[in-house]
């Protein structure tokens, strides 16, 4: 069976090789047929530490590492901007 990949963005990386990842989904409400926004958080295994806050990420299932981590990170889509406030 093929493994699922999906992207999201990493919101925490304060954990020593593992990093919190929020993957964003729009939901259809059923009665109302509203579209809500709804999110997914996952707890991703980077090894090399090489993601930060912000950045976009691809991760892919994989066997349970923790109690909480069953995906790892496979690459960095896009890296999160730094925005220096002393430039100004």
């Amino acid at each position: 069976m093929p493994k699922m990949k999906v992207v999201g963005v990493v919101k925490t990386d304060k954990m020593n090789k593992t990093r919190r990842v929020e993957i964003p989904r729009l939901m259809k409400y059923p009665k109302y047929g509203k579209y809500v926004k709804s999110r997914t958080v996952c707890y991703v295994h980077d090894e090399n530490e090489e993601s930060v806050v912000g950045d976009t990420v691809e991760i892919e299932e994989c066997r349970p590492l923790s109690k909480m981590k069953h995906w790892r990170l496979t690459k960095i889509v896009k890296k999160a901007e730094i925005i220096d406030i002393e430039e100004k």
